[in-house]
């Protein structure tokens, strides 16, 4: 990588900040951005108030931007590409579904509600917090995003995340500028399965802008 990058990664649901850390130290000429989404919530537990949020930490960072997501953070980084686009250069999206799965969200909402909630402290949310954001994103409408993409974009899935795979594949085809690869070794949470798969694959990726 020839020109140094400032590169926003956002991590998934129940991750935090420390998921990216390995990819990001692997990489070289880039200047790491790895936002801590459960602090951005501040009280209110939903989709739109994250959403807000990071629209406002992105809003406040100088373009062209580079922005790398996994799972929710793919999802909050495909929003901004699709109502920012002349602000942002490159997308990555990581185990980003393509829709959202109401039944499997409404199924681990119950499985929420009976978890103590000294299980959630580890990921920055409290349990209030997790039920209410998880289950406001069964509304989404991911494909109506992709159209008003414009910028060149890597849609990676994990060697192992059978969940995503179809999804990868979908999200490739409705982007207009999109490639697909495959992380090695890799379920969903590639970044901390496979930093140094991941790693390689976003060199390649931004090495060749």
């Amino acid at each position: 990588m020839n020109a140094k990058k400032r590169i926003l990664f956002l991590h998934g649901l129940g991750q935090g900040p420390d998921s990216w850390r390995a990819v990001a130290e692997r990489l070289t000429g880039v200047d790491a951005v790895i936002p801590d989404l459960g602090a951005m919530l501040a009280g209110r537990a939903d989709y739109l108030a994250l959403r807000g949020a990071l629209f406002a930490v992105c809003d406040a960072e100088k373009a062209p931007l580079h922005l790398c997501g996994l799972s929710l953070g793919g999802v909050l980084a495909l929003a901004y590409a699709a109502h920012r686009p002349e602000r942002v250069a490159s997308l990555v999206l990581i185990g980003t579904p393509y829709t959202m799965p109401k039944r499997l969200l409404k199924l681990q909402d119950l499985l929420f509600a009976i978890t103590p909630r000294t299980a959630f402290e580890s990921l920055g949310l409290t349990k209030r917090q997790m039920r209410g954001l998880s289950l406001s994103m069964a509304t989404l409408e991911i494909p109506a995003l992709l159209p008003r993409v414009r910028c060149r974009t890597l849609v990676l899935c994990g060697e192992k995340d059978r969940a995503n795979r179809k999804a990868a594949r979908q999200l490739q085809e409705g982007l207009s500028n999109a490639a697909m690869q495959t992380i090695d070794g890799a379920g969903h949470e590639a970044n901390r399965e496979a930093p140094e798969a991941l790693s390689a694959a976003l060199a390649a990726f931004y090495g060749a802008e």
